[in-house]
């Protein structure tokens, strides 16, 4: 919770800086609610700035507010008048779309639009600074409003559920088809769902590890196979193959695994530049690779199903932390063997769930 001194936050400095700052309470625009975060889950983006001080080809120039998958409560709706109201339990959409006139894009897709920010993002300079703070100044567009009782675990998986929800989307319709996620991280893990949800025949998971594919399990796969099985995996003959693990390995094993005439929907974020891919046998089995990037208007979806409790995802969640505990936290979220969704508690949130020491 905001302390006499001012408002926590985490910050990244720089590559392997990471710090608990103390800001002063941010000033609102007419159009801007303050929202005091309850909850803030560590993205993989969070982790490279951390590790990296750069997400892909997003460059840290300044110190970085972090933290995009976030809920909270309005203290003070927006002057204007817009948006929810005081009180009220929020998650938010971190994309602001581009200006108009900044470059073509599909008119229903504006998480396309050139120039768009997204919070916790160094991809334009000035930053746009993130939400893991205890109180946080929000466009009153971005905030959607929830339910009191929706579990709180599953209410800090809305926005990376929204990317799950998108990436199948982009899949087409699975219902009945054979599936394979490549990766089951938390992003991994929330696709593995939500293809439950969405009536996939069978869903299998692949992983590097142990812990992971035993939570794909928990979240609806039918099988799970190690990735080290490559035989097995590349002979699966899937009708839809989501490649999550943003890697060359996991992308080569996708387009292997796919059945001919089959879709490979790339959600995993490779690292930029010219990569190895297997485009010869992709153009030969007429396979249609595509992209999957952030959401678009799916948190809308996902924000009803979850609250009429059609899917659970909260098993995703293995760790929650105090925010004055930012560095344990991601230091744990940065071992993909044992963690899955690692949670910063703010504003005196209090979750059951595991904190290990």
């Amino acid at each position: 919770m905001q302390t006499a001194a001012g408002v926590r936050a985490v910050v990244a400095h720089g590559r392997g800086d990471l710090r608990v700052d103390l800001l002063e309470e941010p000033a609102l625009a007419q159009d801007e609610s303050l929202v005091a975060i309850e909850l803030g889950g560590i993205c993989g983006s969070d982790l490279h700035y951390w590790l990296h001080g750069a997400a892909g080809e997003s460059i840290l120039r300044d110190p970085l507010v972090l933290g995009h998958e976030v809920i909270g409560r309005v203290v003070r709706p927006a002057a204007d008048g817009s948006g929810p109201g005081e009180g009220v339990r929020v998650a938010v959409h971190p994309a602001t779309p581009g200006p108009a006139g900044a470059g073509r894009f599909p008119s229903d897709r504006p998480h396309l639009s050139p120039g768009g920010t997204y919070l916790g993002s160094a991809a334009t300079h000035p930053h746009r600074d993130g939400a893991f703070a205890d109180l946080v100044g929000l466009p009153a567009r971005m905030l959607r409003p929830i339910p009191d009782e929706l579990d709180p675990r599953a209410a800090a998986l809305i926005e990376p559920l929204s990317v799950a929800w998108h990436a199948v989307r982009r899949a087409g319709d699975v219902a009945g088809k054979r599936v394979l996620v490549v990766g089951a991280g938390p992003i991994g893990a929330l696709v593995v769902a939500t293809l439950r949800h969405h009536g996939a025949g069978e869903v299998i998971a692949t992983d590097l590890f142990e812990e992971p594919l035993q939570r794909a399990a928990g979240l609806g796969a039918d099988r799970t196979v190690f990735a080290s099985e490559r035989d097995v995996v590349e002979g699966l003959d899937a009708d839809v193959v989501v490649e999550s693990s943003g890697s060359v390995p996991g992308l080569r094993t996708a387009i292997r695994a796919a059945t001919r005439g089959g879709r490979v929907v790339m959600l995993g974020l490779l690292p930029p530049g010219d990569q190895p891919v297997l485009i010869a046998l992709a153009i030969a089995r007429e396979l249609e690779l595509v992209g999957s990037f952030r959401f678009n208007d799916e948190i809308d979806e996902v924000i009803a199903a979850l609250s009429a409790g059609e899917i659970d995802p909260s098993a995703v969640v293995t760790h929650v932390f105090d925010v004055d505990r930012a560095l344990e936290a991601f230091h744990v979220a940065s071992d993909a063997s044992t963690s899955g969704k690692v949670l910063l508690s703010f504003s005196g949130a209090e979750v059951e769930a595991d904190s290990e020491d």
